[in-house]
């Protein structure tokens, strides 16, 4: 079958590989559509951060070149001996978070926390981006009547938007703002919507992520490159807002995430980063501000997928190409490298 494989920074390539054959405990999927995330954008430019090289991953068992994808859905057409509560047809969204199971957090069931933390598709496995995936029957999840396949490879993003919200210390009624309008932040405006935030102010360069934020919702979006936008963001809301979200991983932004949130705010941290980021520690201790961290997601599929079928995280306000497995490349990292008027990408997976 052929897979698109990341052998090393800048160079992914479609390939032909074996099919994956099933395993006792797992289900094989045909997969219909695969999103291309900001994790995948980075291990492309800058990786490898997730991709294992040189030894397998604890938990994987795999190493590059690996088969990419971790945003995906599709049709089960072979079960294990031992799976239960699943059946041939049925149209699932894959959870592909590895996690050991016997570590402190895994025990506490904060299993996205977990010592040995990997994804499907980014640390190796039967990834998205070919014609069939074989995963544990554990890590897919059946959708709801009525949900495309589509929106099946939005539950992924959509589950980081929402655990980052649920994570943080935001309430009915408060403000917010969201640093960065890619689709992650642009699933952030939707969640914070679903949270009750009465004010959403976003910040993104591109005029046509700024645009969409808005149709998603936001309550004002602000360009960094022609406004100050913590000043604008303070006077509007008197003190700055209750919860600021880093969703761009850019080193200068930090600060002024941390800058915009009033006295015992909160920024909470959503983007994997390339390189270290500074600010001044002052700006957090004499506002007693917090900083908080947020990986993947845990426990929420099922909420993505209700909220989905409430008219949130559409498919058709989100996706703004879909391509070919053959064209992955060209049309789609090297596009989204270039292109910052693109949110989400869909792959269609071979036939």
């Amino acid at each position: 079958m052929k897979a698109a494989r990341w052998h090393a920074a800048k160079d992914i390539r479609v390939e032909e590989i074996d099919e994956p054959q099933v395993t006792p405990d797992g289900v094989k999927i045909k997969v219909a559509w695969t999103g291309i995330c900001g994790s995948d954008l980075h291990e492309y430019l800058a990786g490898p951060i997730f991709i294992p090289v040189g030894e397998n991953h604890p938990l994987s068992h795999d190493k590059a070149p690996i088969t990419m994808g971790h945003e995906y859905s599709g049709e089960i057409v072979e079960l294990g001996k031992d799976v239960t509560g699943f059946a041939i047809g049925d149209k699932v969204a894959v959870e592909p978070i590895y996690s050991c199971g016997k570590c402190d957090a895994c025990r506490e069931d904060i299993y996205n926390l977990c010592k040995d933390l990997g994804f499907v598709g980014l640390s190796g496995g039967a990834g998205g981006f070919a014609a069939y995936s074989v995963v544990p029957a554990r890590m897919v999840h059946k959708m709801p009547d009525g949900l495309s396949l589509e929106q099946g490879a939005l539950v992924e993003p959509a589950a980081v938007a929402l655990h980052a919200v649920r994570v943080s210390t935001i309430k009915a009624g408060d403000t917010a703002a969201v640093f960065g309008a890619g689709p992650i932040g642009l699933l952030v405006v939707e969640a914070l919507r679903a949270a009750g935030a009465a004010q959403i102010y976003v910040v993104e360069p591109s005029e046509e992520r700024r645009a969409k934020a808005m149709e998603l919702g936001a309550t004002r979006a602000m360009d960094p490159t022609d406004t100050d936008v913590v000043a604008e963001i303070r006077a509007a809301t008197g003190s700055g807002v209750n919860v600021a979200f880093e969703v761009t991983g850019v080193p200068q932004v930090l600060a002024q995430v941390i800058d915009s949130t009033r006295h015992e705010g909160q920024a909470l941290i959503v983007s994997i980063w390339e390189t270290e980021a500074s600010f001044q520690p002052n700006t957090v201790v004499l506002s007693e501000r917090q900083i908080k961290g947020t990986i993947g997601y845990r426990n929420v599929y099922p909420a993505v997928m209700e909220l989905m079928t409430r008219g949130y995280f559409q498919a058709e306000k989100l996706v703004t190409k879909r391509i070919e497995l053959d064209d992955i490349v060209a049309e789609g990292f090297d596009v989204l490298s270039s292109e910052k008027s693109q949110v989400k990408i869909l792959v269609r997976a071979p036939s």
